[in-house]
């Protein structure tokens, strides 16, 4: 059973990057990716999978390094939190996209951040701030 979502979530993440990557405009990849879609697909396997190993998480087990590493010593909690990942470097890569067609950012420019977001999640959000530094132009506010 957890092989096989492994595998589902996996695959779905996949095909969110996949879309961003190399469709980013078409009417599929706004109403599936970026409208959320995935990202909150994950965040509901999150809740349900957490909610169904509660017992399993104490409290005090996130207030240090070596309580953490034991949390995800069992198979339940290392998935919980691959879900977790993944939800949230596809928001991010979704906000990506997003913001680089509101501000004119090439998206031959986003790619590269995109794919540093999949593998890297932080790098890659940093590599888009700084792409987004050096093509927006800032934009000029009326002197009255």
């Amino acid at each position: 059973m957890l092989e096989n979502l492994f595998t589902l979530v996996n695959t779905v993440a996949l095909v969110g990057w996949l879309l961003l990557i190399f469709a980013p405009g078409w009417q599929w990849t706004r109403r599936i990716v970026l409208s959320l879609g995935i990202s909150l697909f994950f965040a509901i396997i999150y809740v349900v999978m957490f909610a169904l190993n509660i017992a399993a998480f104490k409290l005090d087990s996130f207030s240090t390094l070596a309580g953490v590493m034991n949390l995800f010593t069992a198979p339940q909690a290392v998935l919980i939190g691959w879900v977790h990942y993944l939800a949230f470097d596809l928001f991010v890569g979704c906000w990506e996209v997003s913001n680089a067609q509101k501000t004119g950012v090439p998206h031959k420019f986003v790619i590269p951040c995109l794919l540093f977001t999949f593998m890297l999640g932080p790098t890659g959000l940093l590599m888009y701030w700084v792409v987004r530094q050096l093509t927006v132009k800032p934009k000029m506010e009326a002197n009255f």
